[in-house]
């Protein structure tokens, strides 16, 4: 695995990049080497944030971790993508979307933790055209934290999502 560890507001030190390559070097067993591993490390006031991105082909596998001590989030952040991967792998097969994967991960079968992803409800509704700020409007009356609805200005299907620090985000297609 290859590692690209930046560092925001924090000097990412010999012994912090070793803590990281040590820590998350454990999941070489499910990748390829020549895998990139995405790692920024940050601070704001007393949150230690670490966030790692996995581009695999199809896939990203991504967490972000926050505590008081950047070393506890290190060690957080591995175990939450092990067991993403864990829980992830027959979805990942199921695609033939192995590229990026080490052969053994891929055929060795993990014991179900029973979260399964089961779909409970289906919601069918008209879209109206609207601009993404009155769509985040609709989105605060109905208290949900992501609103679909059609782009008055793209005609597309857009999403528009809460944001920490109360921020809201939108989604865009890209068909490129």
């Amino acid at each position: 695995m290859k590692f690209v560890i930046s560092g925001k507001n924090i000097d990412v030190t010999e012994g912090l990049k070793s803590a990281v390559e040590d820590k998350l070097g454990k999941l070489e067993k499910y990748f390829t080497s020549d895998t990139e591993v995405i790692v920024t490390l940050s601070v704001e006031k007393e949150r230690q944030k670490i966030e790692v991105t996995i581009p695999v082909k199809g896939n990203i596998i991504r967490s972000e971790q926050v505590s008081s001590d950047m070393y506890v989030s290190i060690d957080l952040v591995e175990e939450i993508i092990e067991r993403q991967l864990r829980k992830y792998k027959n979805k990942i097969i199921d695609k033939k979307q192995s590229a990026g994967f080490q052969p053994e991960f891929v055929e060795k079968d993990f014991e179900d933790d029973g979260n399964e992803i089961k779909i409970i409800r289906t919601k069918k509704f008209g879209f109206k055209p609207m601009y993404p700020e009155d769509a985040c409007v609709q989105m605060e009356l109905l208290g949900h934290n992501f609103f679909v609805f059609l782009n008055a200005e793209t005609e597309e299907v857009n999403v528009v999502y809460k944001r920490k620090g109360n921020t809201y985000g939108l989604i865009e297609p890209d068909f490129g």
